[in-house]
């Protein structure tokens, strides 16, 4: 089963989150910032994930540790469950229109972080929400995953639709990456023999 249960605590922020990468799409969010419940639930039900997060933070303050935590420790409990990667597709790509926007996401569970991240926002709030603060969150991601991610926005101007057809194609390009190759049972997707 490629499961992980990951608890994070620190001086700023308490996590933990539990997901199952072979699950239906199920997610239970608590992580005190609505907006960013709204975006993990499109990674859980495109990605075919189950996912449950529960956060306390300083939001007191503002969002940011726990955007930015909330991505570190889901990056630490994917890495955890999809293990050395044996059998996985290893690659995941996704291209998801909402109305005028569309947003493509490619991933690479390569086990080197990189992000490129290339979203001209139109504006720098969505309701309370900060859109800068969604970098940093796949920014911890991908430290912590361990993937090389890019992410591009094509074409928008309406900055919730940015930031939603980001997340779905996010979780579509997980979905495809993690799927199991039945012609690669046993076999690590890497010329090196090692990921």
């Amino acid at each position: 089963m490629r499961q992980a249960d990951v608890t994070r605590n620190t001086s700023e922020t308490k996590i933990q989150i539990t997901i199952n990468l072979d699950g239906t799409g199920k997610a239970e969010l608590a992580s005190g910032v609505p907006f960013l419940d709204h975006m993990l639930d499109q990674i859980a039900r495109h990605g075919m994930i189950d996912l449950k997060v529960v956060a306390k933070g300083d939001t007191h303050i503002d969002d940011h540790h726990t955007v930015e935590d909330v991505g570190i420790t889901l990056g630490q409990a994917f890495a955890k469950a999809v293990g050395d990667k044996t059998g996985i597709t290893r690659y995941g790509h996704s291209y998801v229109p909402l109305d005028e926007t569309l947003s493509r996401v490619v991933i690479d569970f390569s086990g080197r972080p990189g992000l490129e991240f290339n979203v001209p926002f139109t504006r720098s709030r969505v309701g309370d929400f900060d859109v800068d603060l969604s970098i940093e969150f796949f920014r911890g991601f991908v430290n912590h995953a361990g993937v090389t991610l890019h992410i591009d926005n094509l074409r928008g101007i309406n900055a919730h639709h940015q930031i939603e057809t980001v997340f779905k194609a996010f979780g579509r390009a997980l979905r495809m990456a993690l799927e199991i190759d039945p012609r690669a049972s046993g076999v690590v997707p890497s010329t090196k023999g090692s990921l």
